[in-house]
């Protein structure tokens, strides 16, 4: 299934600080330019976005639009696992880092812009998602990167404690102010379906055949994350353990 047209703009390279609220560290992320799409994907022939979509759904919509459009997939799938080709072309979701460094458009403040002027949240009183580019873009010609819908990335939201939950980030049309931050993220299983969650895609290869990390994600790092000294504290699930069923959890950085 096939949303309408994906426009894409360019965002600079530059240098972005994510935190971690539960660990108390931070680290810098050197990117390089890379194009986004300006808003959500939407529904085929809509302009609302596309909803609820789980994080598998996402990756294979990337893979099926890029075989359409003459593109290198940039997701391998085999077995439940997704291995991401960095350098491959086609159309994919953003690492955490460039989703972050795009939804600033170069500001320090939580929002890009007065909430009310840029973003559907709970103060709005919607009772689902809007249509897109409706209210004012960023500096870098991003719409809803804040509110209508949260929006999946590629990056596993905290390999030590939740296993392969994946992270979400923007907030979604329910979600009251302090939630639609450019600094807040939440993580959920990547086969759950959740009301008010969305994707928007990135293209375009950032990192060398065979490489395993790209613009602040690497493999080895989630690894490493998942390797804790000691007894495992309870309810903890380390990525590579079972997982049992959880509903979303929120990490407000």
């Amino acid at each position: 299934m096939l949303g309408s047209r994906v426009d894409l703009v360019a965002v600079p390279g530059g240098t972005v600080v994510l935190r971690d609220a539960r660990t108390g560290s931070s680290r810098e992320v050197r990117l390089d330019p890379f194009s986004l799409a300006t808003t959500p994907v939407t529904v085929e022939g809509g302009d609302r976005p596309m909803h609820p979509v789980t994080w598998f759904d996402a990756v294979r919509w990337c893979n099926t639009a890029s075989l359409a459009g003459g593109l290198v997939p940039a997701y391998v799938l085999a077995d439940g696992e997704v291995i991401w080709l960095v350098h491959a072309d086609g159309y994919r979701l953003p690492t955490e880092a460039e989703w972050e460094w795009a939804c600033r458009a170069g500001t320090t403040s939580p929002t890009y812009g007065p909430l009310a002027e840029i973003a559907w949240t709970a103060s709005d009183e919607v009772d689902g998602p809007q249509p897109v580019a409706r209210k004012a873009a960023n500096a870098y010609g991003l719409f809803d990167m804040l509110g209508n819908v949260w929006e999946w990335v590629w990056d596993y939201a905290d390999t030590a404690r939740y296993a392969d939950y994946r992270t979400l980030r923007g907030g979604g049309w329910a979600d009251r102010p302090w939630s639609c931050r450019a600094s807040v993220r939440r993580g959920s299983a990547p086969g759950a379906v959740l009301e008010d969650v969305g994707f928007r895609v990135a293209r375009g290869g950032v990192g060398a055949d065979g490489s395993d990390e790209a613009q602040g994600w690497s493999a080895a790092a989630d690894l490493s994350r998942a390797s804790l000294p000691g007894p495992v504290p309870f309810g903890w699930t380390p990525l590579g353990t079972p997982v049992p069923r959880r509903d979303r959890r929120d990490d407000g950085r």
